[in-house]
């Protein structure tokens, strides 16, 4: 039997304040999507230096209204290894680049899928089985939205 493939069109995603997705909502042009997230580049193993390798990123992603994926902006703010410098960093950059978005409102979303990388990191919402589940995962947010598809997510 051949499993039938029944990913939404668009991932709703909730907005939660002072949690994972409390800096998600819509914009004049849109919607965005943005975060102070860590993330390892592709391919590092892990080693003893691993706080040097560890990266803190700004990142926002902007969507029309329809929720297709226009374009983003992705900064390193510093490692692991100057933890609250590169947090607060990034967190200041994310801040800035918010308040350049006309008629900025927080709250849900509904996007879809799209897949970038940066500086050896990938970003994006993309759509993956996991264990036989159909599943949109936020990646480097570590964020997966499954079925019945309604904003929530499992980290």
């Amino acid at each position: 039997m051949v499993r039938r493939v029944t990913y939404p069109e668009v991932i709703p995603i909730s907005y939660e304040p002072d949690y994972h997705t409390d800096r998600i909502g819509r914009w004049r042009d849109g919607q965005f999507l943005g975060g102070v997230v860590p993330a390892f580049r592709k391919g590092y193993s892990r080693t003893e230096d691993w706080l040097s390798h560890k990266r803190w990123y700004a990142v926002l992603h902007r969507f029309g209204p329809e929720g297709h994926y226009l374009d983003s902006r992705v900064e390193c703010t510093g490692a692991e290894d100057r933890h609250r410098e590169s947090v607060d960093a990034a967190d200041r950059r994310l801040s800035k680049w918010l308040a350049e978005l006309p008629g900025l409102e927080f709250g849900d979303i509904a996007i879809r899928p799209f897949r970038l990388e940066f500086d050896g990191v990938v970003f994006g919402l993309i759509l993956e089985d996991h264990e036989g589940e159909e599943c949109a995962e936020l990646y480097p947010h570590d964020l997966g939205f499954y079925a019945p598809w309604d904003g929530l997510y499992d980290t």
